[in-house]
């Protein structure tokens, strides 16, 4: 009988392209890794991967199995929202904070999902980037960015969650028109109160002085779109927009984790408890493109 976690581990390989890589979505040592995949491998008398310079590389056998595995995890999904969704005696209120980006590129179908499995919760979105006191019960869940988890409030109960990078990105028709076309007019396109982060390059790209600013995150991205300059982004966001693409020779920054935190007895209750779980898997499920790994 096969193990659920043994073809875990190799759906996370074939995504990820390397043990390393899985290892780290996975938040386990690489060797347990290996061991998982070898031991799927010896269960089915078959090689999975073949291993390159560049990484892994699904064999024959290895892509049958891919979309079996996948079979699996799907299934696995589905029970998992069935016996959530049984439980619809779940009602009263809940406030989640996140950032807006978060909110309106990634999460909100997540948050739409779950709000249908529990039509008796009233759900509250402050959908902010500044910090809300949990402490004070401004909210009941708060998703954020840690960089050090040292640096969390002792009183806050945190759930970790996948590695958020960013990178600089331009429009893709700026990037394939001739670059003595107007190059003198490309700009870094900042928010009011930021200006060009120390990590972030223009690569290839020659910028002129000044910069281009807007006060917030969806105009930002929209001046990116419209060839007005470059600028630095989530990869959750940027990777994802198909009028976008990262500027060659730059580099991706690692801004440090995704958390679920909660807050004392707050975190007790059936509808914190449920929405915890549910993100946190919807947040691993989001892992490569959270940690920019999709391109």
């Amino acid at each position: 009988m096969l193990d659920w976690d043994d073809v875990r581990y190799f759906l996370a390989v074939a995504r990820d392209g390397s043990v390393r890589a899985a290892a780290e979505r996975l938040r386990v040592n690489h060797s347990t890794v290996s061991r998982r995949v070898a031991q799927l491998e010896q269960r089915l008398g078959a090689r999975m991967f073949e291993k390159l310079p560049t990484g892994y590389r699904l064999t024959h056998t290895g892509e049958e199995i891919l979309e079996f595995a996948q079979e699996m995890e799907t299934s696995l999904n589905r029970l998992e929202t069935r016996v959530f969704g049984r439980d619809r005696g779940v009602n009263g209120s809940l406030r989640v904070t996140l950032a807006p980006l978060l909110a309106a590129h990634l999460l909100m179908p997540d948050i739409a999902a779950f709000g249908r499995l529990h039509p008796g919760l009233e759900i509250e979105l402050l959908s902010i980037d500044d910090p809300v006191n949990l402490t004070n019960r401004e909210a009941d869940v708060a998703i954020r960015v840690v960089y050090d988890r040292n640096t969390l409030p002792a009183n806050l109960h945190g759930l970790e969650g996948p590695e958020l990078a960013g990178a600089v990105y331009v429009s893709r028709a700026l990037l394939s028109s001739p670059r003595s076309e107007g190059a003198d007019q490309i700009r870094w396109i900042v928010r009011s109160s930021h200006g060009v982060p120390e990590w972030a390059s223009s690569g290839e790209i020659e910028v002129a002085d000044g910069l281009f600013k807007t006060t917030d995150a969806f105009a930002q991205i929209e001046a990116v779109r419209q060839g007005v300059g470059i600028t630095t982004l989530p990869c959750f966001v940027g990777d994802a927009d198909p009028l976008l693409a990262r500027v060659p020779g730059s580099e991706t920054h690692l801004y440090g984790r995704l958390w679920l935190l909660t807050q004392g007895e707050t975190r007790e209750t059936k509808r914190v408890r449920l929405f915890t779980k549910f993100a946190s898997r919807r947040l691993a499920e989001h892992g490569p493109i959270l940690a920019g790994r999709l391109v």
